[in-house]
């Protein structure tokens, strides 16, 4: 009877032991609870920032073309004349700077203002220049890059008018105009592109038109050559594939019978105004560089799968394709 009581107790030792089994299992339990991984919200925005590092935000040209405000005189009819330029006013000014500068030039081109043209017009009417200027210095307000542009065409704007003054007097009824627009033709990276889109008429036989693209590396903020985009010493190579190419255009456009007898006329020549196309290197030319006007603004188009060894590789797309017609005008 005394042993079946006893037997109900246990023994101090028995305590001690199964005391710590229960602590050796609670701390086991432990350990295994702290070594389980935990989802933090830093640690989420930390794998995010990481994320961010390595695939950085790309560049991308953003703008829209600004129409420049120009005083013409008063008129009614079919015979009135119309000049319309546009600036480029884009997220990066570098840019609009140089497209400005191009804009001028063409302008300069088209109303053949000489450096003789531009010294008489400065003698025989300074006030058409000077006061702008002196309000410019007299104001404390800055002058925005829309106004300076304002006011560097406004000669050729007075040019314009006078032609336009000698062909009424001489009663021709033509209307003459001048038209310069640009627009952004690609957006992204590697090259960003702006075309120029140029057209005029001051009365002779025919009209006259151009397209010049600028190309762009908006990470060096620089203007890309086609020289630029070209591999060690490819330049010969590549003027001879645009050759095959010119033969090839100019057989299509059944304007010779004979490439050779057509080249003694209108010789080929390698163009610098390029374009980084969907299937191709486009080349773009001017009236009269390669044809005749009938031809208009010719180009020409060098399949990738063609340019392989030739281009930079980062200049060639992931996926060649050469489904675009070799050349066509």
């Amino acid at each position: 009877m005394l042993q079946s009581k006893l037997a109900m107790f246990p023994s101090p030792q028995k305590k001690q032991s199964t005391a710590k089994l229960t602590l050796a299992v609670a701390v086991c339990a432990l350990l295994l609870t702290a070594c389980q991984p935990k989802s933090k919200p830093e640690d989420a925005d930390q794998k995010q920032n990481a994320v961010s590092e390595v695939q950085p935000q790309a560049l991308v040209l953003d703008g829209a073309p600004v129409r420049l405000k120009v005083n013409l005189p008063d008129c009614s009819g079919n015979s009135c004349p119309e000049f319309v330029v546009e600036r480029l006013q884009s997220n990066f000014p570098f840019i609009d700077q140089i497209i400005d500068q191009e804009i001028l030039k063409n302008l300069n081109q088209i109303l053949e203002i000489s450096k003789i043209n531009q010294n008489e017009q400065a003698t025989s009417a300074p006030a058409i220049a000077q006061p702008k200027s002196d309000a410019t210095a007299a104001s404390s307000e800055p002058v925005s890059e829309q106004q300076k542009m304002q006011q560097q065409v406004e000669p050729y704007v007075q040019s314009f008018v006078e032609l336009d003054k000698e062909l009424k007097a001489l009663s021709a009824n033509h209307q003459i105009n001048i038209m310069i627009k640009p627009s952004i033709l690609k957006s992204q990276e590697p090259i960003v592109t702006v075309v120029l889109n140029t057209s005029s008429y001051l009365g002779g036989a025919h009209g006259s038109s151009a397209q010049q693209y600028y190309n762009f590396d908006l990470k060096q903020q620089k203007q890309v050559q086609l020289n630029d985009l070209l591999l060690p010493n490819q330049r010969k190579a590549l003027e001879a594939k645009a050759h095959e190419a010119f033969k090839a255009w100019v057989m299509d456009s059944k304007l010779a019978d004979n490439v050779n007898d057509y080249e003694q006329a209108w010789k080929f020549k390698l163009s610098d105004n390029f374009l980084l196309g969907e299937q191709g290197l486009i080349l773009q030319y001017g009236e009269y560089e390669i044809g005749p006007y009938s031809t208009g603004l010719p180009r020409l188009v060098i399949p990738y799968d063609q340019l392989g060894g030739i281009l930079k590789p980062e200049y060639l797309p992931k996926v060649q394709a050469a489904s675009e017609p070799v050349a066509h005008s």
